[in-house]
């Protein structure tokens, strides 16, 4: 087959299908954010790909005898959530891209540099998007579950997941790294399956290696400088404070959210004194980032920490321990106002 009409055969399938990747990325900036620039910018990035795929590219296709249009495979048969949809069309169109790029240099000297700054935008556009997706959800969310020892573990979270428990973080402490990762993984799994964010306790390590959304720090764990440079900019940090100093400093240093508290006395932290409904009060009139209560809250105090200022709160044995965690996550959903 002669070469050149290969070559043109390669470029026209990926111009497309770059082409196509964005569109459905587009769609969800415009329809789904509502966000006109980053719209903007894949329509921009389109049209820019439309320009090179001219006249002789098109003559070029053979789809009847393309032997790729019948190849699948399962993972492209389902999308179980927005971000994984979101995600996929950016790998698909990064690698279109990168053929296009080394393809296109045997095609037009100027191809290979256009498609490699295409390429790097779409990096980008990639890191802003999902960054948003994480940081929305975040604002939205109003109950955070902490995890403790339990059997059941998985069918606890899972049911309170179905209740539309919106934040999970693992805790597990003095246990083996390769069960640690082992549980994290799962959960991230499980998490994502219900479109909840999954956070892992101290371990930035462990919160890269599963693919978390985040991690959260104890004062004495590693700097949240140090975790961002593990995790990269677009996943969530959270820290622990216990009073507006420690809230000030978490702030400055770049948390995307706080734990406020412990609010009462809690076996979880047996060592913390109570910070009290004082400190919630504070960082209700205080705390520019979203904050979450936690300590000692359960279905029946939950009120009272509402109406100090609170509208997000973190717990673990009121659903960890509950008889029913859907049940009691629907109920502690209405407490928290959230429809």
């Amino acid at each position: 087959m002669d070469e050149n009409l290969v070559i043109a055969r390669i470029l026209d399938a990926n111009l497309d299908r770059s082409r196509e990747g964005l569109r459905v990325i587009e769609e969800w900036c415009r329809l789904g954010l509502e966000n006109s620039e980053w719209a903007e910018n894949c329509k921009q990035m389109r049209q820019e790909i439309a320009q090179w795929h001219r006249l002789d590219l098109r003559k070029a296709r053979d789809t009847l005898h393309d032997p790729g249009t019948h190849l699948s495979h399962p993972q492209e048969e389902k999308r179980e959530t927005i971000e994984q949809l979101l995600q996929a069309n950016f790998c698909r169109i990064q690698e279109a891209l990168r053929v296009l790029e080394e393809y296109g240099k045997l095609y037009d000297l100027n191809m290979g540099n256009a498609f490699k700054k295409i390429r790097y935008q779409v990096y980008i556009l990639e890191s802003d998007l999902l960054s948003s997706y994480r940081d929305q959800k975040l604002k939205k969310a109003a109950l955070y579950l902490v995890t403790s020892s339990t059997e059941n573990l998985f069918k606890i979270v899972e049911s309170a997941l179905q209740g539309g428990l919106p934040i999970v973080q693992y805790r597990k402490k003095n246990i083996d790294d390769i069960i640690r990762l082992e549980m994290a993984e799962k959960l991230c799994e499980l998490c994502h399956k219900y479109e909840a964010l999954f956070i892992v306790n101290d371990r930035a390590d462990i919160a890269l290696a599963v693919n978390a959304d985040g991690v959260h720090l104890g004062q004495k764990d590693i700097p949240i400088a140090l975790a961002r440079q593990i995790l990269g900019p677009n996943k969530i940090i959270g820290r622990s404070t216990t009073n507006p100093q420690e809230m000030e400093k978490a702030i400055a240093e770049g948390a995307d959210y706080i734990g406020v508290g412990p609010v009462y006395a809690t076996p979880t932290k047996p060592d913390k004194k109570p910070a009290g409904l004082n400190y919630v009060q504070y960082a209700a009139k205080q705390c520019p980032i979203p904050w979450f209560a936690i300590g000692g809250i359960d279905d029946v105090n939950v009120t009272e920490v509402v109406k100090s200022g609170a509208t997000k709160v973190a717990l673990v044995r009121a659903i960890i321990e509950a008889e029913d965690p859907q049940k009691t996550t629907e109920e502690l959903l209405k407490k928290l106002k959230v429809k």
